[in-house]
């Protein structure tokens, strides 16, 4: 196994079926590279996509769940390991722990603050790992459109930037998510 990739993706399929297609074929692509794939643990929405994916072909894939989700019956049964966490946040952060590289599909709040919470570590120095949207069909044009906002109005650094990687398919969310990270300056340089 070469990295540990975490997928931060809905726990609904959207309504476009393309979104459930493109989680299939990003699980299939990290169980072909032998990586492993680290998610929410969840047997639902594109959660239950990409890790079905890379089960049928064989690929290690450890869930991270809260116990409130287990007891509403969303935890996937038949991964290589799953982990149960008392909160969100112990959640999120074994989820980064477990990884090397992040790459997001489309979702709703959980997955944004899921990612914002590691694109704000990146950024104070927390943890320094790639973190790639697989943008399927423009779905994060807005939300980039909004970060070039905020750091037109002075409230996200330019370089930090870097630290949000866009791919348009699934090779090159791969390519990005196992690359280098992106060596940005301190979060606090105008202080």
């Amino acid at each position: 196994m070469t990295s540990s990739i975490c997928v931060f993706c809905g726990s609904s399929r959207g309504d476009d079926p393309v979104y459930a297609e493109v989680a299939t074929e990003l699980g299939s692509a990290i169980a072909r590279g032998r990586h492993r794939l680290v998610y929410g643990g969840g047997n639902v929405g594109l959660m239950g996509a990409v890790a079905g994916a890379a089960l049928a072909l064989g690929g290690d894939v450890t869930g991270v769940i809260t116990d409130a989700l287990v007891r509403a019956e969303v935890a996937h049964d038949d991964l290589s390991e799953l982990e149960v966490t008392a909160s969100m946040h112990e959640r999120k952060a074994l989820m980064a722990a477990h990884s090397d590289a992040a790459i997001v599909l489309p979702g709703g709040f959980g997955t944004l603050d899921e990612v914002f919470e590691l694109l704000t570590w990146n950024q104070l120095g927390l943890v320094s790992m790639p973190v790639v949207f697989l943008d399927v069909n423009g779905f994060f044009d807005a939300l980039f459109h909004f970060v070039d906002h905020a750091i037109d109005q002075g409230f996200v650094p330019a370089d930090h930037r870097l630290l949000a990687n866009r791919a348009g398919s699934v090779d090159e969310a791969l390519r990005l998510a196992l690359a280098a990270p992106a060596d940005v300056g301190p979060k606090w340089l105008d202080r």
